[in-house]
């Protein structure tokens, strides 16, 4: 929408805006991982990473590693990646296994 980004911001970065916005933010620290539970990747900000191969879309694709989880098969991350679609970019958000991830 025209003017939208502005708006209210009057200049201001994302992160000032947010933080001006009462919601609360997360909590400072994380309870230590343990098996069968989930941590947040990246100190809880998301990391960088190529995606290899996943399902329906062979190559290597930028993505964000939002999460880890351990499974009895191992670990797995969620990520969010884009791929090329008929009609164009697709977003796509899964648990894939981590040695279909690597640091970017």
């Amino acid at each position: 929408m025209a003017g939208g980004m502005h708006r209210g911001g009057h200049g201001a970065s994302l992160a000032d805006r947010a933080a001006r916005s009462g919601v609360p933010g997360p909590p400072a620290a994380e309870p230590p991982p343990s098996a069968g539970r989930r941590r947040a990747a990246g100190d809880g900000h998301g990391r960088h990473c190529w995606v290899l191969d996943p399902p329906d879309a062979p190559g290597t694709w930028p993505g964000l590693l939002v999460e880890w989880r351990q499974r009895e098969g191992g670990w797995q991350g969620r990520v969010a990646y884009t791929v090329v679609g008929d009609h164009g970019p697709v977003l796509v958000e899964a648990w894939l296994p981590a040695d279909r991830l690597k640091q970017g």
